[in-house]
């Protein structure tokens, strides 16, 4: 006969009474310790996975020892970045001994979610690479590094690349090449996407080209790319001459949209990517973009998750690393007469 789930969450003791046995012998199957007849361990297994039981990683902690586990949230569709950041992850845990968790976040599977899969675990501390949200949920419960954006609560440490100063700098080169008429292909309505717009703004005002920008509606992944640049084609008779993306898979994507309309890169439109990516280097045109460091970024969050979880002192908990632009093939000055 079927076990009835119960409401709430399965103890030990429940499996322990619906098997009929004691809480010390369910206790002896349950960790796969000697002690327990192979009967009794096949009836108590059925009982925990009938009941919904999930062991409290958690309360197998002896004497405060730590795991050396560090939860990793990122999410899916946000662009190549992100896998260089997970890869830089694991070479920085490695190095300080600790290993890591990962839970994705996707259209249908929000925060709450993630970090519920990730609660079976004994993690001493968060690194989020997404969603890029003012306010985690874990925010003042265990040490919280988020990657990439701001974060005003006291309990949240950053580490991320200026996108202020990265923003001024990319504007800047397209100035000095003569470019007036540039368009931002946004990233959304993220916390980054809104920041990278707001810099944009701020650079092009700078400059005094705030009446001749133009901000395009985008988002991360490619397909945001190619939606974005066939909004600005929309309006063949006002095209900019110069575009900065979101990030290199935009980038890239528009670039791709461009071509297919005849539209020369950089001749007729100059473009710079962000992230400086794989994407970037072997890409047909060779992308000028941003570079960030995921390999730093990585090895500082992993640091400072660390540092909290062994609670040493800690001066600011904001770390912004500088940018740079790496110059390609993809930009140039505007066409004669096309400023």
């Amino acid at each position: 006969m079927a076990v009835a789930r119960r409401s709430g969450r399965v103890t030990l003791e429940d499996v322990a009474a619906e098997a009929g046995v004691s809480r010390a012998l369910a206790s002896i199957v349950m960790r796969d310790a000697p002690g327990a007849s192979a009967a009794t361990r096949e009836r108590v297994l059925a009982t925990a996975r009938e009941l919904g039981y999930r062991p409290d990683v958690r309360a197998r902690s002896l004497g405060g020892q730590k795991s050396k586990l560090i939860g990793v949230m990122f999410g899916v569709g946000v662009g190549t970045f992100h896998f260089d950041l997970l890869e830089g992850l694991y070479a920085a845990a490695a190095e300080h001994d600790h290993n890591l968790i990962l839970s994705a976040v996707t259209p249908g599977r929000d925060e709450a979610t993630a970090l519920a899969s990730l609660q079976d675990f004994r993690f001493d501390g968060l690194i989020m690479l997404g969603p890029p949200t003012e306010q985690p949920l874990l925010a003042g419960e265990l040490p919280v590094v988020v990657v990439g954006w701001h974060v005003d609560h006291p309990r949240v440490d950053i580490v991320r690349t200026s996108d202020e100063t990265a923003m001024a700098i990319a504007v800047e080169h397209l100035a000095s090449l003569g470019h007036r008429r540039i368009a931002h292909l946004d990233g959304g309505e993220t916390v980054i996407g809104v920041a990278r717009r707001q810099a944009f703004v701020a650079a092009m005002t700078e400059r005094g080209l705030a009446g001749t920008m133009r901000l395009v509606p985008g988002g991360q992944a490619q397909l945001d790319g190619q939606r974005a640049a066939l909004r600005l084609l929309a309006n063949e008779d006002d095209l900019p001459t110069a575009l900065i993306a979101y990030n290199d898979d935009t980038a890239i994507a528009a670039m791709g949209v461009l071509a297919q309309q005849g539209i020369s890169v950089p001749g007729d439109i100059s473009v710079i990517g962000w992230d400086d990516s794989q994407l970037a280097m072997l890409s047909p045109v060779g992308l000028t973009s941003v570079r960030q460091e995921p390999g730093e970024l990585a090895r500082l969050a992993v640091e400072r998750t660390i540092d909290r979880i062994k609670q040493r002192r800690i001066e600011d908990r904001e770390i912004i690393l500088e940018p740079e632009l790496r110059l390609r093939q993809s930009t140039c000055p505007p066409p004669l007469g096309m400023s």
